[in-house]
């Protein structure tokens, strides 16, 4: 199961960049990178890791994500996070990329989000079907289709009390953009 969560995250990595990168848009990126401009380090992961202008390289694009990342950009969070979480370009470690997820998570970014709520819910870290609940609840509400489901069929599993809780605990998430969300 494991296997095939990580061939779909792979893929939906690879469906997220689209268009070409000619060898002068890879040295312009690289220099802003350079300069610490983060916007600059996320594009050259993603150059890194789809292998768009140089060869590609899982380890390159984690040293630049994890720059943008530290710099507060959401998608280099969420990308760092899913590389811890198939361990690509580093070792494997989901507490790792549960870190990651949650600070793109906690920026509002519904990718994480849902990631989030399929951390919880697989026990990749520990095992928690109410807080899978919220971070689903949290995605669906901004249009993550896949975390509606998912929120509507643990809702069918949690007792009437967790749900209870768990719709208490998103509304908190909301009401605090997304600073109070365990």
């Amino acid at each position: 199961m494991k296997l095939l969560l990580n061939t779909i995250l792979l893929f939906l990595l690879v469906i997220g960049f689209s268009g070409g990168v000619s060898g002068q848009d890879f040295e312009e990126t690289k220099r802003l990178a350079e300069q610490g401009d983060a916007s600059a380090q996320y594009n050259l992961g993603v150059m890194y890791s789809f292998g768009r202008g140089v060869p590609e390289n899982y380890a390159e694009a984690v040293r630049w994500w994890r720059l943008a990342a530290e710099q507060g950009i959401a998608r280099a969070q969420y990308e760092l996070g899913a590389m811890y979480e198939i361990g690509l370009g580093v070792p494997e470690n989901d507490v790792e990329a549960v870190k990651w997820y949650r600070l793109a998570a906690e920026q509002g970014y519904a990718s994480a989000q849902y990631k989030l709520g399929n951390m919880y819910d697989e026990g990749s870290v520990l095992q928690n079907n109410v807080r899978a609940y919220v971070w689903w609840s949290v995605a669906a509400a901004q249009g993550h289709k896949s975390a509606r489901t998912n929120r509507d069929s643990m809702a069918e599993q949690l007792t009437p009390e967790q749900l209870a809780r768990g719709q208490d605990m998103a509304t908190s998430c909301f009401e605090s953009d997304y600073q109070d969300c365990e």
